[in-house]
């Protein structure tokens, strides 16, 4: 397990356009699906990392809490299943399932969503504002696996709070730090740093 860091993508950074299949429903998913909403988190995760594993249930719990708000939000797995067959869509929807995911999971399979956000960890967190402009990038907590920190979602919550109310966000914000996305074997991005 390599702990890898985000990258900390420039604020303001302007959304990368996707379009990519849902693993529970089978649709499309894509910025447009989340015209009407004031911001959106895109969460790159996956089934198998044992950071993902230390804090989904409180991804389940965001998803709960703001579901009749104004935020989108979608999770997205680029790993390699040629690698990681454990992050198979099949195994995507398992994991949505499991801990009632109210949110779209989709799968980036050639791993363009996530170059293009330049994801670099699961998790990794992108927040943006309604004009879908980079307000927040980093962690979700303090906390993990084995540091006795709550998972408590505090620092993100906290953006999507300001975020929604209009309000501005600190610029030093904390990296999120987990396992590297598992990239096809040769697909590694240049910002990838092993």
């Amino acid at each position: 397990m390599v702990l890898t860091p985000s990258t900390m993508l420039d604020l303001d950074t302007r959304a990368p356009e996707f379009s990519l299949p849902d693993v529970v429903s089978g649709q499309t998913i894509s910025l447009e699906t989340f015209a009407n909403k004031k911001a959106l988190l895109v969460m790159f995760i996956c089934q198998h990392c044992p950071f993902v594993k230390h804090i989904q249930n409180e991804l389940s719990r965001l998803g709960q809490d703001y579901a009749n708000s104004d935020l989108g939000i979608v999770a997205i797995s680029a790993n390699s299943v040629r690698t990681h067959p454990d992050d198979s869509p099949e195994k995507l929807k398992e994991q949505a399932k499991t801990f009632n995911f109210l949110f779209p999971y989709c799968y980036d399979e050639t791993q363009a969503v996530a170059q293009a956000y330049t994801a670099a960890c699961t998790p990794d967190f992108f927040l943006f504002d309604g004009d879908r402009r980079l307000a927040y990038r980093g962690q979700l907590d303090d906390s993990r696996p084995g540091n006795n920190e709550p998972v408590n979602g505090k620092d993100l919550r906290d953006a999507i709070d300001k975020v929604l109310a209009g309000n501005t966000l600190e610029i030093e914000q904390k990296p999120s730090i987990g396992c590297n996305i598992k990239w096809h074997p040769g697909n590694e991005p240049e910002y990838f740093q092993n």
